[in-house]
């Protein structure tokens, strides 16, 4: 059994270096596609295109629109002189983000009354709306702070007015709130993912298609040993995958890795093993490339939908919810996260193993009888 399962292994590795451009599309697009994730993948907004609208013309007033542009994270691009001017700098997309500070802003603050201020956000691109929304939040309040500081200096006589709540952040495991210490780790499963199921689908539907596969099944090889030689390089390239990206994330993203390796290694071999078996069942559906890939595309897109990478599980409907304890990504990617900025162990990951071993065992046992049977 053995020298057969050598013979598919070589056969298959040979077929590799044959193809010139074989190390080219397994390395090199997946490297690339990492540093895409890695700088576009943010929930990060910065230079908003900012327009204000000042009619108080007052040193707070001002003080106020220098807190704005100080963050970075606004471009004050047009100073406003009418609420028509304004409106038009948010109609036409030159602005996503409008500040009116009314008349009277100043003699508020001196006075101890709420002082007003409106903000417009351009809602079309809803998430930069949110995220922008925040931003100005936290500039009002560091506003509030510095006025209220300056304005009542300790040694005065009044007393500043009262805070009811002071807020403190102090964040775990991510202190710089860095998107890509997140999104990395997510990278090295999504990308795993989609590059062992194209691989093993269309290996195999390759061999149908050409008509080799009828050569090899005539062969002493028995279906167990051709399926051993065709998953296994595929098992191994997966396993380079992600040491590719995970050196590509801690070496040039800086994404610390705090867990331990051997957590890390069990858990991409039971993953590995349950997208082998996707693959593999993928293949017995499809009779042509064409056919493969049009399944890849369909059920590939689902995965990462639901695999809380982007989009939190917590806030889907209930069903999809369910559904997400049938993808192994879900499970993957929680380890990826906790190992890299965790480094929690198995007796708190002890679940995410458990669903990637029933996964691996399902999913690889279904691929294998549908695969005997197709073959037979």
């Amino acid at each position: 059994m053995f020298e057969r399962v050598h013979a598919m292994l070589v056969k298959e590795f040979l077929e590799l270096r044959r193809d010139r451009w074989a190390m080219f599309r397994l390395v090199v697009p997946l490297a690339i596609q990492v540093l895409v994730y890695g700088y576009a993948a943010t929930f990060t907004v910065n230079h908003v295109p900012t327009a204000v609208l000042d009619l108080d013309h007052s040193a707070a007033s001002r003080e106020l629109v220098s807190h704005f542009v100080a963050t970075g994270r606004f471009d004050v691009i047009d100073a406003a002189h009418s609420q028509r001017e304004l409106g038009r700098d948010v109609d036409t997309g030159r602005a996503s983000v409008a500040v009116v500070i009314h008349a009277g802003f100043a003699q508020y603050l001196q006075n101890g009354r709420r002082a007003p201020l409106q903000v417009i956000v351009d809602g079309t691109n809803s998430n930069t709306a949110l995220i922008a929304l925040g931003y100005v939040n936290q500039v009002v309040a560091q506003f509030q702070a510095d006025w209220a500081r300056e304005a009542w200096p300790r040694d005065a006589g009044a007393a500043p007015p009262a805070l009811a709540v002071a807020l403190h952040e102090r964040p775990w495991f991510n202190p710089g709130i860095d998107d890509r210490w997140f999104f990395i780790p997510g990278v090295v499963g999504t990308l795993t993912l989609i590059q062992v199921v194209s691989l093993t689908a269309f290996a195999v539907v390759r061999e149908r298609e050409v008509g080799t596969l009828e050569q090899i099944m005539v062969s002493p090889i028995r279906p167990v040993e051709f399926i051993l030689g065709k998953t296994v390089p595929f098992f191994l390239i997966g396993l380079g995958d992600v040491a590719i990206v995970t050196a590509i994330g801690i070496g040039w993203f800086r994404v610390p890795f705090v867990g331990n390796w051997l957590v890390m290694l069990a858990a991409v071999t039971l993953f590995l093993l349950a997208t082998l078996g996707i693959g593999l069942l993928l293949s017995t559906f499809s009779r042509t490339q064409q056919q493969a890939f049009a399944l890849n595309f369909f059920l590939v897109n689902p995965l990462f939908i639901l695999s809380g990478f982007a989009f939190p599980i917590d806030a889907m409907p209930r069903v999809l919810q369910w559904l997400t304890f049938a993808n192994p990504l879900r499970y993957f990617l929680v380890v990826l996260r906790d190992e890299f900025l965790k480094g929690v162990g198995i007796g708190v990951l002890w679940p995410q193993f458990a669903g990637l071993a029933v996964l691996s065992v399902v999913m690889l046992g279904a691929s294998v009888l549908r695969f005997r049977k197709s073959l037979d």
